[in-house]
């Protein structure tokens, strides 16, 4: 299908997007293959290859319990994180998977199977993408020639997204085919402004538009409220925790000491402390994520804290915020997530929103300008100054590495989405003070993150081999 705002923004647990959502959803729908071809009750054995970046930085990534959990049968948008904790603690405990456990209707077949049995391969990247990952189901064999039952190769291509290996060329034409039913489609910033200029429309009413061709505009406006007030609730949850970040790097979360501080400096919401209030949603939503907390992928994990920061600016900040219903609100957070969808929609179409793959310009630099563009429509921006929003935000993270310490979605990257989201604010002020016309245009900017990206050592590249990852020490 075309992908639409509830693609990229979706519900799943942290840290990562293509290292944990991914997989998860890659785990699920295997065995959900296996069960549906009546093999389930045959399995004997089972084996796991992971390979590249997800081999690489997987443990700190929660690759490998995530992919447990999707042999499980659970679904990243669905699994909560009482239940991760009580499933990992059961397994390691045990040391038996219930495989398929969770899927309706099946039957758990139990495996003596765990984290340790997988095998990985963080030299060996497959050729359609770096995050690649081989399940087989095999018979149960006495004798050693146990048969392979089912076998699927999948990737986890950013933001959650997975491609079934052999079935890009099918996904692709089935994309092509799905977009076409679109009122309004567009691959490019130009196609997207085009549509906004022959019909008068802003940005958000042209996605409204075509996520209708999917279902009733009240159930969108219902999803993108939900969306919001999960991004809420992550937030809440992350000011409330105390101690250090799990992983063993002693990562202290800040959170809940910095909103007990600005609580105290800030009671009334000046608006001279909005930077304040934008860093510190940004850093709680993110240590939230790190530890394996209920976030919303926007359009990644890793830079999961920057579209809500900005949110959060649009929602208290803006013109009139300060006496606006919850009805206001709620439609502010509407065509924003709408318009940043938009924007979201032209990085996945034209280059990628995977660190494996482009660095953390795909992330956080996507999350930045789609939170960019996002501000600037609610602002009352024109289409070409909201354009010019999402261009200024990329420019300005063009060539931005991802080098995790530890392969752990903590340093640098929790900061690094308060300074995304303030480039955001920035970028969105900075393009409403023109009048949209600008030199570089944001289609430019893309097709320059995505060569950046194929340029870039793999050193930089969500593998923890180089940057900040082997120059500063774990512990």
């Amino acid at each position: 299908m075309a992908v639409g705002v509830f693609d990229l923004f979706s519900v799943g647990i942290g840290p990562s997007s293509s290292h944990t959502v991914g997989p998860m959803r890659a785990a699920a729908g295997f065995v959900r293959e296996v069960a549906d071809a009546g093999l389930l009750e045959k399995v004997g054995g089972l084996r796991v290859d992971l390979y590249g970046s997800l081999a690489a930085t997987g443990h700190g990534h929660g690759t490998f319990t995530a992919v447990l959990l999707g042999l499980e049968g659970f679904e990243p948008e669905a699994i909560l994180p009482q239940q991760v904790e009580e499933r990992l603690a059961d397994i390691a405990a045990t040391g038996r998977l219930q495989l398929g456990g969770e899927l309706p209707g099946a039957t758990a077949r139990p495996l003596e199977y765990g984290v340790q049995d997988m095998v990985l391969h963080p030299l060996t990247v497959l050729p359609r993408h770096t995050n690649g990952m081989r399940f087989q189901v095999l018979s149960a064999a006495d004798d050693g020639n146990a048969q392979v039952l089912h076998e699927a190769t999948f990737f986890s291509v950013g933001g959650g997204f997975i491609i079934r290996d052999g079935e890009e060329e099918a996904a692709r034409e089935e994309l092509e085919s799905s977009k076409q039913q679109l009122p309004y489609p567009f691959r490019t910033a130009a196609e997207l402004l085009a549509h906004c200029s022959s019909t008068g429309l802003g940005i958000s009413d042209i996605m409204m538009l075509n996520e209708q061709a999917a279902r009733p505009r009240e159930e969108i406006e219902a999803g993108l409220v939900h969306i919001y007030g999960v991004m809420e609730e992550c937030k809440d949850s992350a000011i409330r925790r105390e101690g250090d970040l799990p992983g063993g790097l002693n990562v202290r979360r800040r959170a809940p000491g910095w909103h007990e501080r600005l609580r105290k400096e800030d009671p009334h919401r000046d608006h001279k402390y909005w930077q304040e209030w934008v860093n510190l949603v940004a850093l709680a939503v993110n240590e939230e994520n790190a530890s394996g907390g209920r976030v919303v992928t926007a359009p990644t994990n890793g830079a999961a804290g920057i579209i809500p920061a900005v949110l959060f600016y649009a929602t208290h900040y803006a013109p009139g915020m300060e006496h606006a219903t919850r009805e206001d609100k709620e439609q502010v957070v509407v065509k924003f997530l709408l318009t940043a969808g938009a924007v979201g929609v032209l990085y996945k179409e034209q280059a990628s929103i995977s660190g494996a793959e482009v660095g953390c310009q795909g992330e956080v630099g996507s999350a930045s300008s789609m939170a960019a563009a996002g501000l600037a429509e609610v602002l009352g921006g024109t289409p070409m100054q909201v354009e010019n929003a999402a261009e200024i935000a990329m420019e300005h993270n063009l060539g931005l590495t991802c080098d995790p310490i530890g392969g752990l979605v903590q340093i640098p990257c929790i900061e690094r989405n308060a300074i995304g989201a303030a480039k955001a604010v920035n970028a969105a002020k900075m393009a409403l003070m023109g009048d949209g016309t600008h030199r570089v245009s944001l289609d430019q900017v893309i097709v320059t993150m995505r060569e950046t990206g194929r340029d870039m050592s793999d050193k930089y590249k969500e593998t923890a081999t180089g940057g900040l990852a082997v120059n500063v020490v774990e512990c």
